[in-house]
Order: structure tokens, then sequence, then C-alpha cells
């Protein structure tokens, strides 16, 4: 893994974001100068408090693909830049574009990431769905569609141990 902004047991928190890989996939992160972008376009309060008030710089996020033929984590990004107003709220020509916003107080926000890596397979959802140390983890639960979701360390430790098994490690 590419070296990460804040070193560990420093009140790191850990992610998810979900992505259909049609509209932006891990490769177009990866191909970002500087693998670096904003996430933008959030339009879901709980997903928005979590952009603007819980996500760090140096927290860790898993890259996930949904809306595919075989959605799941794909990558690990990183928080290198913590929330701030998203300006596509603000842009009539964004599909994001937010008529009810308003520029001395915002209504979204994003965050910038950074792509850290990239796993040799997906980790597809039916695999998550098998391992019972991610049992509670918010991706698995019946309806929950939130496209920025916490992770807590048990869950990352166990996606991530994973992960290095794919690649044979």
């Amino acid at each position: 893994m590419t070296k990460i902004s804040r070193p560990m047991g420093s009140n790191r928190q850990y992610w998810l974001v979900k992505t259909e890989p049609g509209d932006f996939c891990l490769d177009d992160l990866w191909n970002a100068p500087n693998r670096v972008t904003h996430w933008d376009g959030v339009r879901n309060f709980q997903a928005r408090n979590f952009m603007r008030d819980e996500m760090k710089k140096g927290d860790l996020v898993f890259f996930y693909h949904s809306n595919c033929s075989e959605p799941g984590i794909v990558g690990v990004a990183e928080v290198v830049k913590p929330g701030y107003p998203d300006h596509t709220q603000f842009d009539k020509k964004n599909p994001h574009f937010d008529a009810s916003s308003d520029p001395k107080n915002p209504k979204w926000y994003m965050v910038d990431i950074r792509g850290v890596e990239k796993f040799p397979r997906a980790i597809p959802l039916a695999e998550l769905r098998n391992n019972p140390e991610l049992e509670g983890m918010p991706l698995l639960q019946k309806g929950s569609r939130l496209s920025v979701q916490k992770v807590s360390g048990t869950e990352w430790n166990a996606i991530i141990q994973t992960s290095k098994e794919s690649a044979g490690a």
C-alpha cells in the first residue's frame, strides 16, 4: 500500500464510498492528476453530514463499484481534503445543480480523495455477505443505499485481509 498521510493510531476513521463505474470508476481516479479528485454530487443529508462533519484528512476509504454486473470493493483511497462546499450545487449546467442551495449557507459538501491501492481483484458483494466479521456492516444491511458509509476498524481489517489473500500475500 502507498504511504498514507496520517499514521495508524491517530483517530483515523474508515469509510466506504459507492460509485457506478459507468459514471466514475477506480481507473478514473487512478488517471486523475496525482490520483486526486473531489467526491462531489452527493445529495443525501446523512452522507453529506459524514463528509462535512466527520471525514478528516488521512481517513481511509474503500472504493466500491455499485450498479454493475458484479458490485464490489475494488480498492482504497485516502481523504486528502476534509469537507468543503460542493461547487456543483451552484452550477446551473451541472446535473447536481440545486436551486435551493445558497452560496452563503451551502447545503452540500464534498471531500477530496486520492487513490492509494487497486485490489488485485474486486471483492464482490456476495463474498462480503459470506464473511461473518462483516455481518453488521452498513453496506450489507437490507435497504442500505447510502453512498458514503462508515466502516468499523474490524470490518476494515477483515476486508484488507481478504484483499491480501486475493493477492496471494
